[in-house]
């Protein structure tokens, strides 16, 4: 399934959750020939990303509709900035306005919590990485919305890159065996990341070719070492309580990356209105 078949799916079902077989009030009270104009405001400074999953949204009420974006995805908005017109029926307004808003909140606050990461690292080789911790079902978007704040996409699920970690090391007998295990199974193009606790398990993966090590909850110092052994051999990640007052202290070392589950896991929608005049 491509992620635009991921993305109409996610669409169809928030759909069928929200509107099922039709919104009682609207066509209650409004004609279905009233047309109108609505515009989105910023009510909290932020970066905008959604857009283009709201249009298509919209899309599913109304073929005849008229959308002027103000801005695009991965803009920086100001409080009080209009983002979005649209004209269209009056009905068709309102059957999209929650599903596009919620979107659109939830996509442009995890891009502005991205952002404040991704400027803590300015000046540095690191760069910012997401994690699996995002909403059933909207990985997609959330991991779009990483992007749209300026960061770097780790693996999107379970199938496109190996992961060894310690469950994996305990069943297999050791870090070797389990490299050796993924390589006898994946095909060449898939990485093979492997999680290490320490610089015994960092030899061990070094010397059994990892693709990336991962430097889980080690001391600055333990990572700096890491990083020496490692040299350009294999690719390195830090991770675990990686907080932004931390960031710049871990990039210190010259860890290839940092992923940081609070980008998605942890979401302040970025709060946006729509008012239909």
């Amino acid at each position: 399934m491509t992620y635009d078949q991921l993305i109409d799916r996610l669409i169809d079902l928030a759909i069928e959750e929200d509107i099922a077989t039709g919104d009682i009030t609207t066509n209650s009270i409004i004609p279905a020939h009233a047309r109108a104009v609505a515009e989105m405001k910023m009510k909290a400074d932020g970066v905008i990303s959604g857009l283009k999953i709201a249009k298509r949204v919209y899309e599913r009420f109304e073929k005849d509709f008229v959308w002027e974006p103000k801005v695009k995805d991965g803009d920086r908005v100001k409080k009080g900035d209009i983002i979005l017109r649209i004209e269209a029926s009056y009905r068709c307004l309102l059957l999209g306005e929650r599903l596009s808003l919620n979107i659109l909140q939830r996509m442009s606050g995890i891009a502005t919590e991205t952002a404040k990461y991704v400027k803590e690292l300015e000046g540095t080789y690191t760069r910012l990485l997401d994690t699996r911790k995002t909403a059933p079902g909207l990985r997609i978007l959330d991991k779009m919305a990483v992007k749209d704040g300026g960061a770097k996409n780790h693996r999107m699920g379970l199938y496109d890159m190996a992961m060894i970690k310690d469950n994996h090391i305990k069943v297999a007998g050791g870090i070797t065996q389990a490299i050796e295990a993924v390589r006898s199974h994946v095909p060449e193009d898939i990485s093979i990341e492997v999680e290490t606790t320490n610089l015994d398990e960092v030899r061990e993966a070094l010397n059994a070719g990892a693709d990336i090590i991962m430097l889980d909850n080690m001391s600055n110092e333990d990572m700096a070492e890491a990083v020496r052994l490692i040299g350009k051999n294999a690719m390195t990640e830090a991770s675990g309580n990686m907080s932004i007052s931390r960031l710049k202290e871990v990039a210190a070392t010259g860890v290839d990356f940092i992923s940081v589950g609070a980008l998605t896991h942890s979401v302040t929608a970025l709060d946006i209105s729509m008012n239909i005049k």
